[in-house]
């Protein structure tokens, strides 16, 4: 039986994993093995961490909204202040109000007061 010569597209897969793991430490950036373990590993963190990272800007924006609606002349907390924005049906996520708030108590406290009315 002829011998088969089987480097060209087991280098280029091996190059292709190689390029993907360049920037990990020590052994998993230099190991065929230990590098794909660590490229799906990767890939797997990356996944779940892209809805994680959603919550928690979600979770930081509520208490940015919260803290400021209990700190300054609003008279209600963050509940009813979101409630009272659904009530009037003022399409605002929670970033634009925590981004109001960071920036520009006032402002808050008036949308807060026109809705109220």
């Amino acid at each position: 039986m002829t011998r088969v010569r089987r480097g060209y597209i087991a280098r280029k897969r091996r190059t292709k994993i190689r390029l993907f793991a360049s920037t990990f430490r020590g052994a998993h950036s230099r190991l065929t093995r230990t590098a794909t373990q660590q490229k799906m590993r990767a890939l797997v963190s990356s996944d779940r961490d892209r809805g994680r990272q959603k919550r928690d800007f979600r979770r930081l924006w509520i208490t940015r909204i919260n803290a400021v609606t209990r700190d300054s002349k609003v008279l209600h907390s963050y509940s009813v202040l979101i409630r009272n924005l659904y009530k009037k049906k003022l399409l605002l996520n929670r970033k634009i109000p925590a981004q109001i708030a960071i920036s520009n108590k006032n402002c808050l406290y008036m949308i807060s007061n026109k809705i109220i009315k």
